[in-house]
């Protein structure tokens, strides 16, 4: 067992709500959450949209799940997998929590899913959608309400394709995620990638890529930056001079990251199951009342942290509260009984949603806001391409 010491969950168990009940100890008949969330260094903007869009859940549903008083257990898991695993443990062995849900990014994903699923303890992705949970590897305590890695950047490789481009320059981060998302662009782009440049997650500096990019002259760019990578790759390359190259992307300019790059990021593409603009009732009063809460425009990191917070609620609502019965309670989750602000929402076979996906550009909202909105829908009701290996029935 790794040590746990009092520095293995940051702050210690943190109150996501501002209601009096979550400060205080578990009371009996209640629900415990450990929200992992990065709240380090500059990928903490996106940690930070998770963390608000599940309180932002909690906060409709009166600071309760399916009844029971909801506590939260903030983990900064620092973008570090070792840090991530040992103050994980701690939040299933010290703090006793019920449910893992969040994640970021999927190396931090692949450290902790074996110790909090052997555990029998359910996690819940509300980002991170690694490929390698999808299909043979998929787990009946594990649960995205994300999507599969590879989908979301297929979507863009339809896109290129649509538009009629045969030359792309493709450039991402060099973990599990990058790679996921060059095979899902490649599986729909039919034409010449001329170029696959992998960057390290630390990267800040892009003269060199841009300069490839400028030499290649591509009919588009396909990149995947998320956080600070997308920041700085979207200002340099509006710098640059080279925003006359369509600038295809996925998890780069969005919410999380649009009020940083500003107008740099005007008019570029990126591609989700979900936009703030979608006009259903639950996504309406989300997004308004996020807006009012932070005065920032919700991301999907928020959106879908929003939904694990309604998928939990009916869930345990469900089973009426028992969470001992593990059969039934993982049953109940991929019934999916809940109102997603992306519209209808379902679980395929292996735990990962069965959803619409849309072609998104970042465009000004009415309070002058930047914001991603809806262009076309690009696939309707997508199994994701790992599903059939699954043999979880």
């Amino acid at each position: 067992m790794v040590g746990i010491g009092r520095r293995g969950l940051l702050g210690g168990t943190t109150a996501l709500l501002a209601a009096p009940a979550i400060l205080h100890a578990q009371p009996a008949g209640g629900v415990k959450i450990g929200v992992v969330a990065v709240q380090t260094g500059p990928q903490a903007a996106l940690g930070n949209q998770l963390k608000e869009g599940f309180a932002l859940g909690l906060r409709h549903l009166d600071g309760k799940l399916g009844g029971l008083t909801a506590e939260t257990v903030l983990i900064d898991d620092e973008l570090k997998p070792d840090v991530a695993v040992t103050k994980v443990r701690a939040a299933l062995e010290r703090d006793k929590v019920d449910f893992v849900v969040g994640v970021v990014f999927s190396n931090i994903l692949q450290a902790i899913i074996r110790p909090v699923t052997e555990s029998g303890t359910i996690l819940i992705s509300t980002n991170a959608g690694p490929s390698t949970f999808a299909g043979r590897g998929c787990n009946p305590n594990f649960f995205t309400t994300s999507y599969n890695n590879d989908q979301v950047h297929s979507v863009m490789g339809q896109a290129a394709q649509d538009a009629g481009y045969k030359r792309v320059f493709v450039m991402v981060p060099n973990y599990q995620a990058g790679r996921d998302a060059v095979a899902g662009f490649k599986s729909k782009f039919q034409g010449e990638v001329v170029d696959e440049v992998f960057v390290p997650l630390t990267q800040l500096d892009f003269s060199a890529e841009l300069a490839k990019i400028a030499a290649a002259r591509p009919d588009a760019i396909f990149t995947f930056m998320p956080g600070g990578l997308g920041v700085n790759l979207v200002r340099q390359y509006r710098q640059a001079g080279l925003a006359t190259i369509p600038f295809l992307s996925t998890f780069t300019v969005d919410e999380a990251t649009l009020p940083a790059q500003g107008d740099a990021a005007l008019g570029f593409y990126s591609a989700a199951s979900w936009a703030p603009n979608m006009d259903n009732p639950q996504n309406v009063k989300f997004v308004n009342d996020y807006v009012a809460a932070h005065n920032a425009v919700p991301a999907t990191y928020a959106a879908q942290a929003y939904d694990a917070a309604m998928l939990l609620d009916s869930a345990i609502r469900r089973v009426n509260g028992n969470l001992a019965g593990k059969d039934a309670l993982r049953a109940a989750i991929q019934a999916a009984d809940f109102r997603s602000v992306r519209g209808p929402f379902k679980f395929g076979v292996n735990h990962y949603p069965v959803q619409d996906f849309w072609l998104l550009k970042v465009g000004r909202r009415a309070d002058g806001k930047l914001e991603t909105q809806t262009e076309r829908k690009i696939f309707a009701d997508a199994v994701d391409p790992y599903a059939a290996e699954c043999r979880m029935r």
